[in-house]
Formats: C-alpha cells, structure tokens, sequence
C-alpha cells in the first residue's frame, strides 16, 4: 500500500510540474509574441486516470485530519477532475467579505435554491437556508440579506438590524438576484435581477433599468417578457452613480437619485459586467461575444453626459482589456482583478496594462478582496471556493500564473457528497 502510495505521489507530481512548466511557457511566449506566432501544440493534463485514486485520497485526509501532509504530495489541479464537474459541479457566488479570514457566499444557481455560508479560515457554516442573496455595501459595513419577501440590512455581518425594506417583487415566477449592493447609509439597496435592476427603499420599489416601457406585454407572436438577461450592475465607492447593464443596449449611468446622466456603449456585442475602481477615479464596463470579450474604461469626470458609441473607437475610454468575457472581479487601490469563461484571473491597471495572469479552472463566478488587499477569495462554476494570499510565492511548482499567488486552500462544495472537502 505504501509503494502504491508513493508511486502515485510520484505519477501526479512529474506530470503536474511537467504541465505548468510547459503551459508557463507558452503563456510567456504568448506575452511576448502573440498567440498568433505560438505554433506548437499546447500542453495536456493527461491526469484523469489518476484523478478517482487521487480524490479518495482526499477524502480520506479529511476525514483523518491530515490534508496538509495530502496538499504536500498532491499539489491540487483542476482539469484531471474536469470530468466530474457536469455532475458535481455548482456555482459560488455573491462572495462578501467579511474580514481577511471570514467571508459569507452563495452556492448553487441562483435560480434554484441556493445555500447561504459562513467561511471562516477553513471552517464552514450554514446560514439561514432561506436566505437567497446577499451582498455589502461599499463603504461602512452594511450587510444585506435578501429574502422572498423582503431585504433585512444589518450593520455588520450579524449585528443589528437597522432596515428592512417588504417587496412582492422577490417571489416573482423566475426571478433570480444576480447582486445585492446596499448602498452606504443603510437606508437604500441596489438589487439587480432578472426581472429588472430596482433601487429598494422603506417606501418604494423603483425599477430604473430597463424602462418600464422596454418589458414589453405582448409581442407580435402572443409572448409577453418581464426580463432581461446579462443583468448586472454596480455603484460607485461613494454611492454618487449607479450604473446598470444587460444584454440589448448599451451600459446606463445614472446619478444617485437616479436620473440618467449617461450611456456607454458596447464594444464587444453584449453588455456583460461593470466596476467601479476602489477609488472611484475610473469605471470599467465590460461586453462579451460568446467566451471572449472587451472592456473600457471611463474616468469618473466624464461620466455626466457621457455619450460613447456602440463599437466607436473614443479618446472618451481607455482600452482595459480585448479578450476577457468577465463574469466577476474586484478592484483595488490600483489595479482591477478579471474573472473569465476560461478559469483564469488576470489583473490590469487602470491604464490598460497588464500585470498577472493565475488559473484556477472553470468559469470565474465569485470574487472578493479583503479590505487590506493581501487576501483573494474566489467561487467557481466547478464548486470550488479558493483562497489565495497575494504576492508571497508559489505554494508549488504546479502553479499556473505569474502573480506569484500562494493557495492557502481550496474548498470543494460539490453536489452529492456528504462533506465539503478541503484541499
């Protein structure tokens, strides 16, 4: 048992480092030449017939309370394991940091019935099962919590109830909350959902994207439509604009009152994800074709009576970015971090240039940065819940990136196993 043991740590880790050395490498190429003049074949994990020994392993060293001799033999990887993921596989969002050490998430599609956590270091709590989104504010730690009925702000993650805002539009047939942003004086929420993006309040429910004029009743064919897809969102750091976004037309910009001040059109096809920099000097919107995508940026000075054209070259924007569709991000004091279709992070300054790349696998759905920036959370569509510490090293020589990240864990929450497991 113990020779079979050792030649499968051996079998992992010569195939695992051979991967990253190679994949590294055409990514540094790639860097430096363009993917255009890259013309060799691009590396395979061919790991899968190791991956079922390898997760019994796993469960194993949790359940015995020895994963860190387990993460020390077997550096985690994602693709050996893609196989599993159709039936496994779920989606963590809606991460809202709580400290560098404690975050709240949602797990599973938010048109199912999504399961509220508590992580803190590695240990994981359920929260109340009927809550169906959360979300915090920018500034002065207001939690939201949303329900069918209502959406209760606490200040703090578990003090206080300060408001709690009743709407029968939360039961409505379908509809699912992207994201729950409560604006910073607790007395407003940004919700964005499928069935509009609405700005919540003690006395009023206002839809401000779309008009109400573009849900249309009936259509020529008898169909009546009361959503809108690629709903997204956000508010700047000091709660001054809310932007909004969805697939047919261009990215809204509104004051905080909500008055339109502004448009920004797509330069890819689809409007997909906006953000805000930590310092409120710039917003990014992004817009997708199929898994690719671009994304722009605008200073904040600009932004009333702002007017960029659908697919127009501008002096009004900065080019942030021309490949990533992006599903989830976060920005700091300097620079955004991107989450794509294709499980890499990237992250670029507000001037367009990049500095990192990190993989993780699968389609980016969940990011959060603790308030000192040393600390990255981030949910996948695979299930996985990563923790990364930013720019201290390589935990390993099976690291696929260049931002020298180290992986304290990775937790997997998948479907049909009786443990979340820690790796």
């Amino acid at each position: 048992m113990e020779k079979d043991y050792s030649k499968l740590i051996e079998q992992w880790n010569i195939a695992g480092e051979n991967y990253a050395t190679e994949i590294n490498e055409m990514l540094l190429f790639v860097d430096n030449h363009g993917w255009e003049n890259w013309k060799k074949e691009e590396a395979e994990d061919k790991r899968g017939n190791l991956s079922d020994g390898v997760l019994n392993l796993l469960k194993k060293a949790n359940e015995t309370k020895t994963v860190d001799q387990f993460r020390a033999d077997f550096p985690p990887a994602h693709i050996p394991f893609a196989h599993l993921l159709q039936e496994k596989g779920q989606a963590i969002s809606q991460l809202t940091v709580i400290d560098s050490q404690k975050i709240l998430l949602m797990v599973g599609a938010l048109w199912e019935n999504p399961q509220c956590y508590l992580v803190e270091n590695d240990v994981v709590t359920k929260m109340d099962a009927n809550i169906i989104a959360i979300g915090k504010s920018k500034k002065n730690d207001i939690f939201a919590y949303a329900y069918t009925d209502k959406v209760v702000l606490k200040k703090s993650w578990d003090g206080a109830i300060i408001a709690t805002f009743y709407t029968d539009m939360l039961a409505k047939k379908d509809n699912r909350i992207t994201e729950l942003i409560p604006f910073n004086s607790g007395e407003e929420v940004l919700l964005v959902t499928s069935g509009g993006i609405y700005v919540l309040s003690q006395d009023k429910t206002q839809l401000i994207h779309p008009n109400d004029d573009e849900f249309l009743t009936e259509d020529k064919y008898g169909y009546a439509y009361d959503y809108i897809d690629m709903e997204n969102a956000t508010l700047s750091h000091d709660n001054n604009y809310i932007v909004t976004g969805h697939q047919d037309g261009p990215h809204i910009v509104f004051d905080k009152t909500g008055v339109q001040i502004g448009t920004i059109g797509q330069q890819s096809e689809y409007p997909h994800y906006c953000l805000f920099l930590k310092d409120d000097s710039q917003l990014i919107t992004n817009s997708c074709h199929f898994y690719n995508g671009m994304t722009i940026g605008v200073s904040t000075d600009k932004l009333e009576g702002i007017g960029i054209e659908p697919y127009t070259e501008s002096d009004e924007y900065t080019i942030i970015d021309e490949s990533m569709r992006v599903y989830a991000a976060v920005s700091s004091t300097d620079y955004y971090i991107l989450g794509d279709a294709y499980g890499y992070i990237q992250a670029v300054d507000k001037n367009g240039k990049f500095l990192w790349r990190h993989y993780l696998g699968s389609t980016i759905s969940g990011m959060a940065l603790s308030t000192d920036e040393k600390t990255l959370w981030i949910g996948t569509h695979a299930g996985i819940l990563h923790k990364l510490e930013l720019g201290i090293g390589h935990r390993d020589t099976h690291t696929i990136g260049n931002g020298h990240h180290y992986e304290t864990f990775r937790l997997l929450f998948w479907k049909n196993e009786e443990n979340i497991l820690k790796w």
